[in-house]
């Protein structure tokens, strides 16, 4: 009974196939979108000013990091929650996907959040006339939040990874500290013979 329920358990993480499958058909729709406002830039982008063209060009930067953001939380969740993508990813030259750790994807999602954040902010600032004071104020406070957060992430991860790269208590030698030197040569050599010299 209870390695049926261990194998069920293990089984249903395949259940998050459906969300990623469903994130790259939402992923898919998304480019319809996008491709559409590339091509309103495209015949629009002569007769309109340096303003107008500027606030298009970030609406598609934003749509990119978006994307981005979306395929790295699938490929990454993916490879750590369902099935390896080493093999697969090694062969499209995408060998950093087996190298994200979870520490790793919460400051690259933080990082993506922030970028995306300051991408509305100067928008904003670049409809400062029509811009209210205190939507502004608020988003100002957000980013900063986002900042505050991508930093205490970072922080966190590096203290973890110093925590866990912690060097073992051995001398350079690899004895353990503690360790007789000339003991174990002692031991090998015998009781009644002396240990061997150094050159």
């Amino acid at each position: 009974m209870g390695d049926l329920l261990n194998k069920t358990i293990l089984a249903s993480r395949y259940l998050l196939a459906v969300f990623y499958l469903g994130l790259g058909a939402a992923l898919a729709i998304y480019a319809v979108k996008f491709a559409a406002k590339i091509y309103e830039f495209a015949t629009k982008v002569l007769g309109s000013d340096e303003h107008d063209n500027l606030l298009a060009l970030l609406y598609l930067l934003d749509s990119a990091l978006v994307a981005a953001l979306v395929v790295t939380v699938a490929l990454s969740s993916w490879d750590s929650l369902v099935s390896r993508l080493k093999a697969d990813a090694e062969r499209e030259n995408m060998s950093w996907v087996a190298k994200v750790d979870p520490g790793n994807l919460k400051i690259k999602l933080a990082t993506a959040l922030v970028a995306i954040s300051g991408i509305n902010l100067l928008q904003m600032f670049l409809e400062i006339k029509q811009t209210e004071d205190r939507v502004l104020f608020w988003a100002i406070a957000i980013h900063g939040a986002f900042l505050m957060g991508v930093l205490a992430l970072a922080i966190a991860d590096r203290l973890e990874g110093t925590t866990e790269g912690k060097p073992t208590a051995e001398t350079p030698t690899g004895q353990k500290s503690g360790a007789l030197p000339g003991r174990s040569q002692r031991l090998e050599t015998g009781p009644d013979q002396p240990p061997p010299r150094g050159n």
